[in-house]
């Protein structure tokens, strides 16, 4: 069905004559006539008592309902898609890790939305490993996570490093020591995270390399809940400075002496795929906005 046809059908209602809708469409008459001819045709019914002053028929009143519908889904589907080719609108996949996910990405992306108020982004909230894989399976135009494991087809842009510290009960026996060494936790009942958590990779590494074993006492899958089962006084945590800022009350958060390094977050994106306009803005304002600032520990 032609949506012209559909167009030159309400404007013939309009007027309630087919000469002066040929003349508002800058059509022939006979034009719109065939136009006419060719819509019936298509639905199978007659729109337009013949023979008569004006009227529709029954079938006719139903499209010209509809008609106006159509229409204007169209023109909007139109809009859209100018938008989309002028790189003005459009939809965006962003995967992002914790503690980024929730308290870096929502302030990082307010430049983003101001500059393209009309783009839908959708949030994917994963293990890094997780977003990895979803950037070389193409269900994600960008993800912010580390860079373990990242494939050729991946291309991963550093950022800011994510710093981690022990969060402990205040009276815990080491909650008076200015700061902790990897040693005191061995023997520690300690929270972890799931064995795909970065955080948790890291720390298991910079022990094992210097022949130390931690004691594990409960898992928990999300990052941003530890602080919470370490305030209930359930042990302690390796947790990321930035989302334990403050402290929860009763806690202290104490530096890890000699930690050799922090876990560096960036940008992955797929090598393989182009980026478009919107994407390619998105990419350089998370640029700019994601980066690093050291977390002071408050004593």
């Amino acid at each position: 069905m032609d949506l012209r046809s559909i167009k030159t059908f309400q404007t013939i209602i309009k007027h309630g004559s087919f000469q002066k809708a040929a003349e508002e469409l800058s059509y022939a008459q006979s034009t719109i006539t065939m136009q006419m001819k060719k819509l019936e045709s298509e639905l199978g019914v007659v729109l337009i008592e013949r023979g008569k002053p004006f009227q529709l028929t029954e079938a006719g009143r139903l499209l010209a309902l509809q008609g106006d519908l159509l229409l204007q889904e169209f023109e909007r589907l139109q809009e859209r898609m100018d938008a989309l080719v002028k790189g003005e609108a459009g939809h965006i996949r962003v995967g992002a890790m914790e503690p980024a996910a929730s308290y870096r990405l929502p302030y990082a992306l307010a430049p983003f939305y101001k500059k393209f108020p009309r783009v839908n982004v959708s949030v994917q909230i994963e293990s890094s490993r997780k977003l990895i894989e979803m950037v070389e399976a193409d269900e994600l135009d960008l993800a912010i996570c580390t860079a373990a494991n990242v494939p050729t087809t991946v291309g991963f842009l550093p950022l800011f490093p994510e710093e981690v510290a022990i969060l402990m009960p205040d009276a815990h026996p080491l909650a008076n020591e200015k700061d902790i060494s990897l040693p005191q936790l061995e023997n520690e009942p300690m929270l972890i995270t799931t064995a795909a958590c970065p955080f948790r990779r890291n720390i298991e590494k910079q022990m094992r390399d210097r022949g130390l074993r931690p004691t594990y006492r409960m898992e928990i899958s999300n990052m941003l809940a530890l602080k919470h089962y370490v305030q209930a006084g359930y042990g302690i945590a390796a947790v990321p400075i930035r989302c334990v800022m403050p402290p929860p009350k009763g806690t202290v958060l104490k530096a890890i002496r000699l930690f050799e390094e922090d876990l560096l977050v960036g940008l992955a994106e797929n090598k393989t795929k182009p980026f478009g306009r919107v994407a390619t803005s998105l990419k350089s304002i998370l640029q700019k906005n994601l980066r690093y600032e050291k977390e002071p520990i408050q004593k």
